[in-house]
């Protein structure tokens, strides 16, 4: 069986490629994608391909390389062995971006009733923000502020209002994302550069700044104007693991004011604290069918996988436009 697969040939290269799918193994599933969401920030840093040495980055982006972590797709054929899954069910796996895949039963897990494939596409994406959610170990009540309101942003906001923030303050550059920040639960919007913002965010909060700052721009500049937002004995979380460290600095007022700067990654949704990764998958779920979380609110473009060269040329030049970006494998 061949497959059509995106593919980052080199920095600054897409391609799409048909390749062909190996034998099912016994333990596998034979999975036919409908559904993958871009990870507009991550995908579009592997795509440029400009990293630090001795980082995450310079390790895992090697090219010829398969962007995408985050997939809703159908089981088309169970491999031997097989007994909990069968032809035709809905899953979600962290594949890269391709029409059909071989995975270990591990690697899949079934999407509930009443949940699209659009929504279970954005099932690891609400993982990481979940564990980001987590690790500011919030208190009923709390300040927070967000900068950058990109997807990863969005969600964040998302899950603060379930967890109980009083005063959700968001900051980003596009008024036009701010919009989807209202819409997502932000009490207040602040159109400008961290370092602006300052000042406002004194007001909002009547000069007691913020018990958690969130840093979700993977910029290496915002890190040091982003702590300037916290109170003293506050929480700066980095939710967005700049390309290169080498220009990230602390800020001037972290050990005065005593702020902890709290990282957070990926990796961390297998398990954290004692929360496994299936039970960060059924707050989301449950929190979408309650109508706690809302992501169809944030679908802003849909791709069909033969627009990937387009469509990532689009992010590279300016995503302020785009917060949820879909290739739609039914499309081909």
């Amino acid at each position: 069986m061949l497959s059509k697969n995106i593919v980052f040939s080199a920095a600054q290269q897409v391609e799409v490629r048909e390749e062909e799918l190996p034998a099912l193994k016994s333990g596998e599933v034979r999975c036919k994608a409908r559904k993958s969401l871009i990870s507009t920030g991550t995908e579009t840093l592997c795509l440029r391909g400009i990293f630090d040495s001795n980082t995450n980055w310079e390790s895992w982006v090697q090219y010829p390389f398969n962007p995408g972590y985050s997939m809703a797709a159908e089981i088309i054929e169970v491999g031997e062995g097989v007994e909990e899954f069968k032809v035709g069910d809905r899953v979600t796996s962290n594949m890269s971006h391709r029409q059909y895949f071989n995975t270990s039963v591990n690697n899949v897990k079934l999407i509930p009733d009443g949940i699209t494939y659009e929504q279970a596409s954005w099932l690891t994406l609400a993982q990481i923000t979940q564990v980001g959610t987590r690790r500011a170990e919030l208190k009923l009540g709390e300040t927070v502020a967000l900068v950058g309101q990109g997807l990863l942003g969005q969600l964040v906001v998302q899950y603060m209002r379930a967890a109980g923030a009083r005063q959700i303050i968001v900051i980003d550059q596009a008024e036009s994302r701010l919009e989807f920040s209202r819409r997502s639960g932000a009490t207040h919007t602040i159109c400008a550069p961290v370092d602006e913002a300052v000042e406002e965010v004194r007001r909002i909060t009547g000069g007691s700044m913020c018990d958690v700052v969130y840093d979700i721009t993977g910029h290496p500049a915002v890190l040091a104007p982003a702590t300037l937002l916290a109170k003293e004995m506050g929480r700066v979380v980095l939710l967005g693991d700049t390309t290169q460290p080498s220009k990230q600095v602390i800020g001037p007022r972290v050990v005065s004011n005593s702020v902890a700067i709290l990282g957070i990654h990926a990796s961390m949704t297998r398990n954290y604290n004692g929360v496994t990764g299936d039970q960060m998958t059924a707050v989301y779920y449950d929190y979408l069918l309650q109508g706690r979380m809302n992501v169809d609110l944030l679908q802003t473009h849909t791709f069909s996988p033969l627009e990937a060269p387009a469509a990532y040329d689009f992010l590279v030049k300016d995503r302020t436009s785009a917060i949820g970006v879909i290739f739609d494998w039914d499309a081909l």
